[in-house]
């Protein structure tokens, strides 16, 4: 610990992102990246951009992309706002949206930045146990005080909430701001856009990193009334004005547009999750239904440390929580990852009855 820190460096815990192993030739899934690449023409739009123009700022308003993500929305353009990823965005919406003495909600198991933000920008928060099925609580996340984020479909759990639980949450916190967190809603689950048109205190966030395969271009955005994102407008230009560039603006807009590739490649990752479930079920692994890119597993005859730790040295990379010691994470990959995964699992479980 530095002198030179200030009290705030002092009391932060950071978040701790999954491993980033150097080698090319490994199987990952551990950090929920989408195994199939971004849009051809996203990729040729991001290309195209590689010009002269780099010289010049980016635009500050972006525009452009938000009436390309308004249109896709059903939205109008000022019920828009961009960052740079949904972390950013969420970021902004802790600062604009909840107080230093007003204690927010959200689940106990959770995305692990929320208890992050709190700590950094000082504000109290109370955690809700998961039911026993390790979906949320609804009755819990109301009558909040200070506000409510959650994740839906939850992560690392990824179960999602129905939209009459989503909007029985919202009527019973109406003077706060519940900020849903929808960075795998692509994968299976509903919506709340559309409970941003009747309820002014909703703040939807998304992401291209997961099923647009853009997690390396960070954009994400928000949606909500007019209101709110003028507050996230605010609190952006009293950071950076500038925040997203010319690059990933291009890439982006192409890559929103391009719905027949996401598509099929979200179908396709919908169906290698659910062969994925069966097989594990075969191994008699208990699997907590999804609707994301990835699975929330318990093995019943090796302990989670062991599997992670013995497929790490398979050079296969699962998510291992120390707060979640007996369930592992696994980051849907292609068909022939998950083929190779099972299969190394297999030998693992069989190795284990001799």
């Amino acid at each position: 610990m530095s002198k030179f820190w200030s009290s705030t460096v002092r009391k932060t815990k950071p978040y701790v992102p999954g491993e980033q192993p150097n080698e090319t030739n490994v199987i990952k899934l551990n950090t929920n990246e989408n195994p199939y690449p971004p849009s051809p023409k996203a990729l040729e739009a991001m290309q195209f951009a590689v010009n002269d123009d780099l010289r010049k700022y980016p635009s500050p308003t972006v525009d452009s992309l938000r009436k390309v993500i308004a249109k896709r929305e059903d939205i109008e353009p000022e019920n828009v706002f961009v960052g740079n990823g949904s972390d950013e965005v969420l970021a902004f919406a802790f600062q604009a949206f909840f107080e230093p003495n007003e204690a927010i909600k959200f689940p106990e198991i959770t995305y692990s930045f929320y208890p992050v933000y709190a700590k950094l920008y000082d504000i109290p928060y109370q955690t809700v146990p998961l039911k026993d099925d390790f979906s949320i609580d609804v009755e819990g996340m109301c009558e909040s005080i200070g506000g409510v984020i959650f994740p839906n479909p939850n992560a690392p759990t990824g179960i999602a909430l129905n939209l009459n639980e989503v909007e029985s949450i919202i009527k019973r916190n109406p003077n706060q701001v519940i900020i849903i967190d929808e960075a795998y809603v692509d994968f299976g689950a509903d919506t709340a856009v559309p409970l941003t048109k009747k309820y002014p205190n909703v703040l939807i966030t998304r992401t291209l990193s997961k099923s647009h395969a853009l997690a390396g271009i960070r954009l994400g955005y928000a949606i909500g009334s007019s209101e709110l994102i003028e507050g996230l407008e605010r609190i952006k230009n009293s950071f950076n004005s500038y925040t997203i560039n010319r690059i990933t603006l291009a890439g982006a807009e192409a890559a929103m547009k391009d719905d027949i590739y996401y598509d099929q490649t979200l179908n396709q990752i919908i169906e290698t999750r659910e062969w994925t479930k069966q097989e594990l079920e075969h191994l008699e692994f208990e699997v907590i239904p999804s609707q994301t890119n990835f699975l929330f597993v318990k093995p019943t005859k090796i302990t989670a440390k062991e599997l992670y730790e013995t497929l790490k040295q398979q050079e296969i990379y699962i998510r291992f929580f120390e707060n979640l010691e007996d369930y592992l994470r696994i980051s849907i990959g292609s068909e022939d990852d998950m083929k190779t995964f099972v299969n190394e699992v297999t030998n693992i479980i069989n190795s284990i009855k001799v």
